[in-house]
């Protein structure tokens, strides 16, 4: 057990974390992941959490945060009428589904080879936001039919739930490249955080169940102290950046996003170093 000043440094560690995830989360639609999983990954450490337990578990209490985090974004969001719910209802099988099969392929799947694919991807997208003519970047005028659609759900749930984000950094850019409003996308992300987050919490629970090495008050990968302390900050926090987001102009929002994406990446790519 780590002293005194070492914990009380982590609850404000903590607490930081919880507040800027909290304003991304409404400012983007996110959930705050690319925010907590880093930052429990190194508290996380103060307890001797062995290495190979961290990033589940960081991951896990990540998407548990998450919940209540999209849920508060999604609600500011619904009520100033932004949300695709057509969107959200084809897509309430396809994205769970890929947020359980997610719970699965993490134990297979090299960490390298995720971490590696993640940083090349998210720095192309940021790249494209940042484009002051990005707008003429489009894969069509408007988002696909089913199965193409259902596929590009599972595929958001998939690759969210292997790295503990709420799935709005992937939904954006599908929703964009799409020819929909950036305001539009980043409302309706808030509520595909929302579908990936519920079934990566229950899977992360049971796939980390009676593991050993753990520390207090954990179920599965679930850390229920790291959870106490963020998630009041996070929903306190949500409807300020939501409010921000729809006084912004679209292409402040974008160059926004596309910033906080060469931010993810360049993290994805110092952890091989």
């Amino acid at each position: 057990m780590p002293p005194l000043s070492e914990l009380l440094e982590l609850c404000v560690l903590l607490a930081l974390a919880g507040g800027i995830a909290g304003f991304l989360a409404g400012l983007f639609g996110i959930g705050g992941g690319a925010v907590l999983v880093p930052v429990f990954y190194q508290a996380f450490a103060l307890f001797g959490v062995d290495d190979g337990l961290r990033i589940k578990l960081s991951v896990g209490t990540s998407l548990a945060i998450i919940i209540p985090t999209s849920l508060r974004s999604f609600q500011s969001h619904y009520k100033r009428g932004a949300v695709d719910m057509a969107v959200l209802r084809r897509w309430v099988i396809a994205v769970p589904f890929g947020a359980v099969v997610s719970t699965l392929v993490i134990a297979y799947a090299p960490g390298s080879l995720l971490r590696g694919a993640f940083a090349v991807i998210t720095l192309l997208i940021g790249l494209k936001m940042l484009y002051p003519r990005s707008a003429e970047w489009r894969l069509g005028d408007d988002l696909p039919k089913n199965p193409a659609l259902f596929v590009y759900g599972w595929l958001i749930g998939l690759l969210s739930g292997l790295i503990g984000i709420g799935g709005g950094t992937l939904n954006n850019t599908f929703m964009t490249l799409f020819n929909r409003p950036i305001h539009q996308a980043v409302a309706t992300s808030a509520g595909v955080g929302v579908l990936i987050s519920i079934p990566g919490f229950i899977g992360n629970i049971v796939g980390g169940w009676g593991k050993a090495g753990l520390p207090p008050l954990s179920t599965g990968y679930i850390n229920w102290v790291a959870v106490a302390l963020i998630i009041p900050i996070t929903m306190l926090i949500a409807p300020l950046g939501a409010t921000v987001a729809h006084r912004l102009s679209k292409r402040k929002l974008e160059a926004g996003f596309g910033i906080f994406l060469l931010i993810i990446s360049a993290r994805f790519f110092y952890s091989f170093f």
